[in-house]
């Protein structure tokens, strides 16, 4: 009996996990694989709208309006698609938005009770561009205030 309880002592115990992950580890690390390529890189992308700062409701409505909109006709180019063409135009071969002297300022400030005017500033080591628009909640309706700002809605107006 002595003997019998000694041998069963010394056989260590295999453990049902180990065998598990043992016959599943390929699998796993491939899976795990294929999220770092191709879901990691997208996460850590910058682009304008992942540089804005948070929002309140009422504001993040007329980001909305102004970003989104894409012109009488629908053209499919909006706002956003604008402005970040002439940021690439500008910075062909970087990643401008890594950049530590790259900055993104907006400033939404309340008119009146249906019209507001935001100012975006984008600030790279470059230089900078300054667009200014007034944004009408009720009828939609959007207007420049400067140069760049008119450049950029007339782009959307008349893209084919």
């Amino acid at each position: 009996m002595g003997k019998d309880r000694k041998e069963k002592e010394k056989k260590p115990k295999k453990s049902d996990f180990k065998a598990f992950l043992r016959k599943r580890a390929p699998i796993y690390l491939g899976i795990m694989g294929l999220f770092i390529l191709f879901v990691v890189p997208d996460l850590m992308k910058g682009d304008l709208e992942s540089s804005f700062p948070e929002l309140t409701s009422e504001e993040q409505q007329v980001i909305d309006i102004l970003m989104k909109y894409d012109g009488p006709n629908d053209s499919g180019l909006t706002v956003m698609d604008a402005i970040s063409m002439k940021i690439d135009e500008k910075y062909p071969d970087e990643k401008i938005y890594d950049n530590k002297k790259t900055k993104v300022e907006l400033t939404i400030s309340n008119i009146n009770s249906e019209e507001y005017q935001v100012v975006l500033n984008f600030k790279s080591h470059k230089g900078e561009m300054n667009y200014d628009w007034n944004v009408n909640v009720s009828s939609e309706k959007i207007t420049s205030n400067n140069q760049e700002s008119k450049y950029i809605i007339n782009l959307v107006d008349f893209y084919d």
